[in-house]
């Protein structure tokens, strides 16, 4: 081999070994921009309960089967799909509405036995709430 031609396949080896470390700095930044969470907008205050174990195995009205780790909440207004933000406590989870109701008087919605465990939240209590940012 020239030294002509071993120069040129060395360069040609380096320019490959660099498109390869953009492309996987470029792959890995992507990844980690997706795992962001949504801005939250607004700041609501409401009453929320769980509806606990007894919801287990019944499909919502959103065409989802509640589980024991089923994480969601039931409005009677927000749209199945909805994204929001729940905080109790200072806990915060995002979240999303899986159901109408609530099925209990005098709350605006009913959490999953599972959120509600998440937010330690038991009985009826003030929540703050949030739309998570369309992304």
């Amino acid at each position: 081999m020239s030294g002509s031609l071993a120069q040129r396949l060395v360069v040609l080896a380096g320019i490959a070994l660099l498109a390869a470390a953009v492309s996987y700095a470029a792959v890995e930044r992507s990844r980690e921009d997706t795992g962001a969470l949504p801005e939250a907008t607004g700041s609501y205050v409401a009453l929320a309960g769980s509806s606990g174990q007894a919801a287990f195995g019944r499909r919502t009205l959103c065409g989802q089967v509640i589980r024991p780790a089923t994480l969601g909440v039931a409005h009677p207004v927000l749209p199945c799909g909805a994204r929001i933000y729940v905080s109790y406590r200072g806990k915060h989870v995002l979240t999303q509405v899986i159901d109408r109701g609530p099925y209990a008087p005098g709350r605006q919605f009913e959490l999953t036995a599972a959120l509600a465990r998440q937010l330690g939240l038991t009985g009826v209590r003030r929540i703050t709430w949030s739309y998570a940012a369309a992304g």
